[in-house]
């Protein structure tokens, strides 16, 4: 990255045709130019058509991250390219399981905190929670931070979901 450049968050929704190695010649795009990609969730949307949705975030400078959506935007299995940072006003929420181990004052707190943010309780034993938890990426990190200290465990994200608020489709 250049040092003069600032470091932006984006969160980019990719609509390709469902087929065998598009998902590696998209990420191939960021790791070629040496960039991270912190979530990423696929999913097949329109099984008819034969399309899939791939939502990546990823940080990196402006000027880099507007080539990568026009590369991506010249990819051959790629329907569309929606920044759904800068293009849209979106939603984004992400899925975590959290698993605490803890007695006694730590477990009392866990189930306390877990109800301030509104996290389920799926498993539980003697000795420890399986929580479930949806929200903003920052809300899921949040959790997870104030989880360390009472006994965290583990962690499962599934990487964020994005869409566009209002009545349009991608």
């Amino acid at each position: 990255m250049m040092k003069d450049q600032p470091s932006e968050r984006r969160c980019i929704a990719i609509l390709v045709d469902n087929e065998a190695g598009v998902l590696a010649r998209v990420i191939g795009l960021f790791s070629g130019r040496g960039y991270n990609i912190d979530s990423l969730t696929v999913s097949e949307v329109d099984p008819q058509k034969h399309t899939s949705r791939i939502t990546i975030v990823s940080n990196g400078t402006a000027m880099i991250l507007e080539q990568l959506k026009a590369q991506l935007g010249r990819l051959v299995p790629v329907q569309k390219v929606v920044d759904m940072t800068l293009d849209h006003d979106s939603v984004e929420r992400e899925l975590a399981l959290v698993k605490v181990k803890g007695t006694g004052e730590k477990r009392v707190e866990s189930l306390r905190l877990s109800d301030a943010f509104r996290a389920q309780v799926i498993d539980t034993t003697h000795e420890s929670f399986v929580f479930e938890l949806t929200g903003s990426p920052s809300k899921l990190d949040a959790f997870v931070n104030l989880m360390r200290p009472l006994g965290l465990v583990d962690v499962s994200r599934s990487g964020v979901a994005a869409i566009a608020r209002g009545s349009e489709g991608m």
